[in-house]
């Protein structure tokens, strides 16, 4: 690493590394030197890459910073590739679904997001989905440039995770089987979310790309069933298990066993199915969580009917037995009353606080801050009503207040408090709590094989188990090659690759293996640069927020519907944001922990000290700007106004 010098000592041949081979300190300054004086100081800007937030957060392990820099232009693409070809192999390095997760994922990205301190977070999730339709207009594909490996991974589930995972693994050259106990591909993406927030030819596309890799499928095929794990082990190299946790859990309540008391992941299967055709009079979900609004949401858009056909046409019939509604002699549809009842107050749920929103103005009234005590039967064991409560915890006791229960009426009860894995024929690997255990690797202990992810480790977000998968896969390919697993970095995302956009430019590189001195003569080093992303994400306390002016989100339109137009409406309400917009919006990202080419240093610098890289050696993002230490007196006035924390100062401590 480069030094500050001061007047008249040794300048020459000074690196990016602070001495050649046989130098030290005392060939440049005393000890007393070091000690900060009135012209100058031992501590110069360095040059420190780090993790935004947004990716932080991303559970998937986006390169968002990356992906947002291409289409605000300042990461430009390879000649002959277009900024949205290019975004879009940025984002599905890490997550082959654009269009599913621009859509319905939560977006923990846009809550970490730095710009919130300045008024708003960037949208995203909206370029995501912007990025995502552009791919499947353009009929983007997939294309694996690696070797055949002649190894053979068995997927269980063909979920997001299990999908993510055949993905990942045909790019590095590995043959995959998916084996699902579905009719199609797509897991809880398909039936688990209804179509209205994902729809099916979009879903389609981008599944359809990850097969068409040379992905094989077995569908209708239970692991542990039709065929044995054992099996499995005995024929292929590895295993992925990612079932999802597809069984719904049932309420904890006396009454609960009534017919007409059935889960959210039966009730939205039997709905994605296309078999479940209409509800009750009065639907109560339970709930708080994305799930129960999009089974409330349904519900609604379902509706009630005057007639039904015969006892076997009720819904918890349909549900429960996989037949369909008989609908032929139905003449009219009314709209159902929902009501979403919550432990959490409405303000502190786990939903997304639009699809909140837009289920109140669909007239879905949600009941927040109280807890089920019993469900209501009547003498033929069917439920009546939910009895429910007001209540506080004390410690982890729930306590009911007296005087405060009160009947919910209800036709229909459903339960979305979460789900559980069904582990029918696969007992030995239920850690006793409804789950798989795994390592940090994702790897199952006791294994070297088998490896899992998705909702059998934790049921949580789609994008968790596109995660999960990229981090197993890393996992298996170290096994297949017969190597140790390395030890996973502490941000644990997809990183800007400044390797890749160094060739991508058309310059050499040769690998280094180990610490190599004497590097002054090397023209693929960048001086005194520092890639600190795999372990420190930047906080907003370390930029210069007075750089950005407040402006405005550019915000995706969303059909609003009514109580009456809600009816039997299953098309879209979130509609994509124009090219225009996108890139207005990708402008707004604040490049956290990375050079935006603003020039604030090279403007404000009193000594011109810091200086533009020359095109010529400027093949990259990182590489625009350096520092002449012959002239640095170390005033840090560069550091404190980058607005990305890019700059630090540091050296000599």
């Amino acid at each position: 690493m480069a030094v500050t010098t001061n007047k008249g000592t040794k300048t020459e041949g000074l690196t990016w590394r602070r001495y050649k081979d046989g130098e030290s300190d005392r060939n440049y300054r005393s000890s007393q030197d070091r000690i900060f004086q009135s012209s100058w100081t031992h501590k110069c800007p360095e040059y420190m890459l780090s993790t935004p937030p947004c990716q932080g957060s991303c559970p998937a392990g986006e390169d968002i910073r990356g992906y947002l820099n291409i289409v605000r232009g300042i990461e430009k693409p390879p000649a002959g590739v277009t900024w949205q070809e290019y975004a879009f192999r940025r984002i599905t390095e890490a997550n082959p679904f654009p269009g599913v997760m621009g859509r319905v994922c939560p977006a923990p990205c846009e809550s970490g997001c730095n710009r919130n301190m300045v008024e708003d977070h960037v949208g995203i999730n909206s370029v995501e989905h912007f990025v995502g339709d552009w791919g499947i207009e353009n009929n983007m594909t997939y294309t694996s440039t690696a070797a055949e490996t002649g190894k053979k991974v068995a997927v269980i589930g063909a979920g997001p995770a299990g999908l993510a995972a055949a993905y990942q693994l045909r790019l590095r050259g590995h043959g995959v089987t998916i084996f699902d106990e579905h009719e199609e591909l797509g897991g809880m993406m398909r039936y688990g979310i209804p179509g209205f927030r994902t729809p099916r030819e979009m879903l389609d596309a981008e599944i359809n790309r990850i097969i068409a890799l040379g992905v094989e499928t077995r569908l209708k095929t239970r692991v542990g069933s039709d065929i044995s794990f054992e099996e499995l082990d005995k024929n292929y190299d590895a295993i992925f298990m990612a079932m999802g946790a597809q069984a719904g859990r049932p309420l904890p309540v006396p009454g609960a066993e009534a017919p007409n008391c059935v889960t959210a992941v039966a009730f939205l299967r039997a709905f994605n199915e296309g078999r479940l055709q209409h509800v009750g009079n009065r639907v109560v979900v339970i709930g708080g969580g994305d799930t129960s609004i999009d089974v409330a949401t349904v519900a609604r858009r379902l509706g009630n009917v005057t007639k039904s056909g015969t006892r076997d046409d009720r819904p918890e019939a349909v549900i429960a037995g996989h037949m369909a509604s008989d609908v032929a002699a139905i003449s009219a549809r009314e709209g159902a009353e929902v009501v979403l009842v919550s432990r959490a107050t409405i303000d502190k749920m786990a939903a997304n606080k639009h699809e909140v929103e837009h289920a109140q103005q669909e007239g879905i009234e949600i009941i927040g801050g109280v807890t089920p005590v019993s469900v209501v039967v009547d003498a033929n064991g069917r439920a009546t009503a939910l009895r429910v409560a007001d209540f506080v915890m004390e410690g982890k006791e729930t306590k009911i207040i007296e005087g405060t229960e009160r009947d919910l009426p209800a036709d229909l009860i459903v339960s979305a408090i979460g789900q559980g894995v069904d582990f029918s024929g696969l007992e030995q690997f239920n850690n006793n709590n409804g789950l798989i255990k795994a390592d940090k690797n994702y790897r199952f202990p006791g294994s070297e094989k088998i490896f899992v992810g998705g909702d059998v480790i934790r049921p949580h977000l789609l994008t968790t188990a596109i995660g999960h998968a990229s981090i197993a896969v890393d996992g298996i390919d170290a096994f297949l090659a017969g190597k140790e697993l390395d030890k996973r970095p502490k941000v644990d995302v997809h990183h800007f690759d400044e390797i890749r956009k160094w060739l991508e430019s058309g310059h050499e590189y040769s690998e280094i293996h180990g610490q190599i001195w004497g590097t002054s003569e090397r023209k693929d080093i960048l001086h005194n640069f520092e890639d600190r992303s795999q372990r420190h994400i930047i906080p907003h306390n370390e930029l210069f927020l007075g750089h950005f002016p407040n402006v405005a989100r550019n915000i995706r339109d969303v059909t609003v519907l009514d109580k009456e137009g809600a009816l039997g409406n299953f098309e879209e309400r979130l509609h994509a944001l124009s090219e225009k917009q996108v890139i207005d919006e990708a402008k707004r990202c604040m490049s956290c922990g990375q050079c935006f080419e603003c020039d604030n240093c090279v403007v404000y610098c009193p000594q011109t000290a810091v200086f533009k890289v020359k095109k010529k050696d400027n093949p990259t993002v990182g590489r625009y700007v350096d520092t002449d230490y012959a002239k640095c007196i170390g005033c840090h006035i560069c550091a404190d106004v980058c607005p990305t924390g890019y700059i630090v100062m540091g050296m000599g401590d």
